[in-house]
């Protein structure tokens, strides 16, 4: 499984249906925690689930409160029968009433047809059908384990995308600057005096503003603090302090980044990264 950037907020949901018609669906909801915390509620008569899921979970994840919840809808198994105890009340009760007032007794269906009389009772699938059950559920869970991780592994992946954007954007800043220089000057001069200025030094005004502006080397740091955050992840102990220090150098490199920025654009960007930045450094705290 290939490490990455992972928040620890993510939400996954799986449903489908049994054999016996029976409706059914996962839900798994993770929130930030300091150590990993698993808390399963499952319906009655399938905690022999737990194990296996806890340990599918304990391998996905470090770190998080995660709450893994079954909910069963059984349909196609219920069988009526009578409740011989009430029904022989019933009758009795029946009977003495039809003597007193002299009229005929009731017939059987109005009796079955009281409430109390009859109950829905679950046929016990064999044990073929509730390895079947079983084997069914185990591969919806292990579906939405995997859906929960890639939930969590988004945050990572906004960074890197973002990164790749802030590079993209950044190859245009030398003819945005131009572009602004130029109407700068057509708005102090007018369109006659700008084209009369030396296009040797409007060369040299837009170099030395591209200088200003050039934001690679932010962007080699950037990209340098990822690979090094994707290292510490995968080496998997002692991250904590590490990586509160990378949050730290990242958040000077998209400071930097906006500052230099001569473009909505990469401003944009670089503000996206601050936020994910600070999202991370929530998460980071808590790394051991």
């Amino acid at each position: 499984m290939t490490q990455r950037l992972c928040s620890m907020t993510g939400f996954a949901r799986e449903a489908g249906t049994l054999a016996d018609g029976s409706a059914f669906a996962w839900e798994m909801k993770s929130v930030n925690g300091r150590g990993l915390e698993l808390r399963f509620r499952l319906p009655p008569g399938l905690d022999a689930l737990e194990g296996p899921a806890r340990e599918a979970a304990a391998k996905r994840f470090k770190r998080g409160n995660v709450q893994i919840g079954l909910t069963l809808r059984q349909e196609g198994r219920a069988l009526l029968s009578p409740d011989l105890a009430a029904l022989d009340r019933m009758v009795e009760m029946a009977q003495a009433l039809a003597r007193r007032l002299g009229a005929e007794p009731p017939r059987a269906e109005a009796l079955l047809g009281l409430p109390g009389i009859l109950r829905a009772e679950q046929a016990e699938p064999s044990e073929s059908e509730e390895e079947a059950r079983r084997a069914l559920l185990n591969a919806a869970f292990q579906r939405a384990l995997a859906a929960l991780w890639e939930s969590r592994a988004v945050e990572g992946a906004r960074l890197a995308a973002l990164c790749a954007a802030a590079a993209t954007e950044a190859a245009t800043q030398p003819e945005a600057q131009r572009a602004k220089l130029m109407e700068s000057l057509a708005a102090l001069l007018g369109e006659a005096g700008r084209a009369r200025f030396p296009e040797e030094r409007l060369a040299q005004e837009v170099a030395l503003l591209a200088a200003k502006s050039d934001v690679r080397e932010e962007l080699d740091r950037l990209g340098a603090h990822l690979a090094a955050a994707r290292a510490l992840l995968a080496a998997g102990e002692g991250a904590g302090r590490k990586l509160d220090f990378l949050v730290q150098e990242f958040m000077r490199e998209a400071n930097t980044l906006c500052s230099k920025s001569a473009s909505i654009a990469l401003t944009r960007i670089g503000l996206e990264l601050k936020a994910a930045m600070e999202r991370l450094r929530e998460q980071a705290a808590n790394v051991e």
